[in-house]
């Protein structure tokens, strides 16, 4: 146990370092809005459908990884609609522009600038392979799913905007490159590579950035600082404790069922359904005008207080699924 915290505490440093390099270039005012902005594009446009292409370059077929692929997508697609269902019953605020972001928070976890990191050091290349798979799920539900919460009572994008999103785009250019174990040419899949290595740093920065700017904003009552904490450890309650127990709970009904289940797998799942939440919550707050505040306070609290929650949940799943 003593282990796992020192690995979840190695990485929220990590990301706390990337976003102090935002908060930084805040500061000196070396990023002004157009900039951000312009990388904000760039995160979403060109360096998540990277990621998603190259997470399925890199797993080589097999008919023995269909099943156990089977229930990873079935199990993450659990884990969001639970997400989804605790969010519409439990959070509610009067401020449209709020609300749609409590609620995109306690739905999606930071699966891959957490979750994978986490399940390589854990599980090994096995548990990179599922967590991936937790993350297209994840792609695909947040440019759908995910718009149309944040962006209740507000101007949404058309439906072709909805249903061609950089998570869909990903994934239908990446799955037959894992269907045929193809490969791509150095000259296009180094540049591949180098352009999914960017989504952490340039979402970090990203964040660190916005966090820099609420700080600028005077807190006008102590009511109102109040307020912001109780959001806090009230879809960090949600978000870290009880969408990853029911993901639990669900994983040892399907085991019961089929006594072979995948205990990597199983604990690969549960790995990415503990993460705190998206720091994809800015990026969409930011781009469809939604309270980003709130966003950037939600995604550096929860990411704090996974330090407490995140070890003894994955440690409980490894103990419970023999890993």
């Amino acid at each position: 146990m003593l282990e796992n915290i020192i690995l979840v505490s190695k990485q929220v440093g990590v990301l706390f370092a990337l976003m102090s390099v935002g908060f930084f270039c805040n500061r000196r005012r070396l990023l002004n809005d157009v900039a951000i902005k312009g990388i904000t594009e760039l995160l979403v446009l060109i360096v998540t459908p990277c990621v998603i292409i190259h997470s399925f370059i890199q797993q080589t077929f097999a008919v023995s990884l269909l099943g156990d692929l089977g229930w990873a997508l079935a199990t993450a697609i659990f884990s969001h609609v639970v997400g989804s269902m605790i969010a519409l019953l439990c959070l509610h605020d009067r401020d449209a522009r709020r609300e749609g972001v409590l609620r995109f928070a306690a739905i999606f976890s930071n699966a891959g600038f957490m979750g994978l990191p986490l399940e390589y050091a854990i599980l090994g290349a096995d548990g990179v392979f599922f967590g991936a798979m937790y993350v297209v799920v994840f792609n695909i539900a947040c440019w759908t799913w995910g718009v149309a919460v944040m962006c209740k009572g507000a101007k949404v994008t058309n439906l072709r905007s909805i249903l061609v999103n950089p998570g869909t785009v990903g994934v239908a250019l990446g799955l037959p490159f894992f269907l045929f174990s193809m490969k791509l040419p150095e000259v296009v899949g180094r540049p591949l590579q180098m352009l999914a290595d960017l989504n952490t740093p340039l979402a970090m920065i990203m964040v660190g950035w916005y966090l820099a700017e609420s700080g600028k904003c005077k807190v006008e009552s102590v009511k109102c600082k109040m307020k912001g904490t109780f959001l806090i450890f009230k879809v960090g309650a949600l978000r870290l404790l009880i969408v990853p127990l029911a993901v639990i709970g669900a994983l040892v009904g399907l085991r019961a069922c089929v006594p072979s289940l995948n205990p990597v797998m199983a604990v690969a799942i549960v790995t990415a359904a503990s993460a705190p939440v998206a720091a994809l919550t800015t990026v969409i707050a930011a781009r469809y005008d939604r309270d980003v505040t709130t966003a950037t306070g939600l995604v550096s609290g929860t990411t704090l207080l996974s330090i407490l929650t995140m070890p003894p949940i994955i440690g409980f799943a490894l103990w419970l699924f023999g890993r």
